[in-house]
């Protein structure tokens, strides 16, 4: 059947057909399943599955202590949680600077609170908003700041939170990648920042989201958001939406908690391999080096510049041919799709280094339990690659 479909293309020699199994770029870590009958017989009688239940307060108190923030409300999944967070700012017009070089999410929320997304390049080695590229853009449209740390790696928080006071603006953190990243004070910048805890990222709970914040007013102001803007019983005294986090999420969530540190020692692992299997490859560059304690190494983005014997998109094709699954995170950029692209601050001249970087980012698997033959059978393929062409 393979060779029926491989008939015709423009390479049939270059389709193989892989009998190993497929490497996915990552794969979500489960606890035993025994581990969770407890909650769920529990849940069972009880019948409380959602509405701020026990599961879910303890793990709200569990992450602040992990996470070591003072307050944190959690929703039912990321987006829903950014929506809330830019409620909870009033920000309801204006503009909000951000950046094209995340997932398509964190500017829908934008849009979907009514307002104008404004696109800043970035810079060239972390990837993440570039602060002079920031403050060239302020007017006196401009409400707020949206910064992403992209793949975990800490925005210069210092700076653009000092820019922000400057102007009188908010700063909203785009978190998603950051769990578990011991820098210190990096979720406690700017007002508010929301974590994505979706299946994919390093501790997840299905679905799930949460708004970090300072304090406990800002907390309640979150509770009633997620909650249709009841206040009690018989009282609804702002717009709001279900945004809450069910039981059997907020038990997942406090299974996978202490499995969080295990795994990030595994996903260490793995980014040290590849640092040592792929280092000298010429037109391979990998991502700047980390501290393996403080990182969560939840991506493994290598760049394939000139000089590699194929383009990067080529690359991802070879891979997947023999059934190693990367991702081209992110491409395109934000700022191409057809909802954004006719915005001045979307023009590729404009964002030189967010384009280049579209153009040439590879994310490739890590997750925790990738086995030492796993990750060998990526660097050995990259580099069979590498010497073939």
């Amino acid at each position: 059947m393979w060779r029926r479909w491989c008939a015709g293309r423009p390479n049939p020699s270059r389709c193989a057909l892989s009998t190993e199994p497929k490497l996915t770029v990552t794969r979500p870590d489960l606890p035993p399943l025994a581990d969770l009958m407890p909650a769920l017989e529990a849940l069972w009688e009880s019948r409380q599955l959602t509405n701020n239940g026990p599961f879910h307060q303890q793990l709200e108190r569990a992450l602040c202590e992990f996470l070591d923030v003072p307050e944190l409300a959690l929703f039912c999944n990321g987006t829903i949680a950014l929506l809330a967070a830019l409620r909870a700012l009033d920000l309801e017009e204006g503009e909000v600077i951000t950046t094209p070089f995340s997932f398509v999410a964190t500017t829908h929320a934008l849009r979907w609170a009514g307002l104008r997304p404004v696109f800043a390049d970035i810079d060239p080695v972390t990837l993440n908003l570039d602060p002079e590229r920031v403050a060239a853009l302020i007017t006196p449209r401009t409400r707020a700041l949206l910064p992403v740390h992209v793949y975990g790696r800490p925005c210069d928080t210092a700076a653009l939170d000092a820019l922000a006071a400057r102007h009188g603006l908010k700063v909203l953190y785009d978190a998603a990648h950051a769990f578990g990243v011991r820098a210190p004070g990096l979720l406690r910048a700017g007002e508010l920042s929301v974590l994505s805890l979706h299946a994919t990222k390093v501790f997840h709970t299905f679905e799930g989201g949460a708004v970090i914040c300072r304090d406990a007013a800002m907390k309640r102001r979150l509770q009633q958001i997620r909650n249709f803007g009841f206040v009690d019983e018989l009282t609804v005294d702002s717009v709001g939406i279900n945004g809450k986090l069910n039981e059997l999420q907020a038990a997942i969530g406090l299974l996978q908690l202490p499995r969080y540190e295990a795994n990030n020692q595994q996903r260490a692992a793995v980014d040290a391999a590849y640092r040592a299997g792929l280092a000298g490859l010429p037109g391979l560059t990998l991502p700047p080096s980390t501290d393996p304690l403080s990182h969560n190494h939840s991506y493994f983005p290598v760049r394939v510049q000139a000089g590699f014997v194929c383009s990067r998109d080529t690359l991802y094709e070879r891979l997947k041919q023999q059934g190693i699954l990367t991702r081209r995170y992110f491409h395109p950029l934000i700022s191409r799709f057809p909802m954004y692209a006719e915005l001045p601050s979307a023009q590729p001249d404009h964002l030189p280094v967010a384009t280049q970087a579209a153009q040439e980012v590879l994310c490739l698997p890590l997750y925790a339990g990738m086995g030492v033959a796993d990750t060998a059978r990526v660097i050995d393929a990259i580099r069979a690659l590498a010497r073939t062409g």
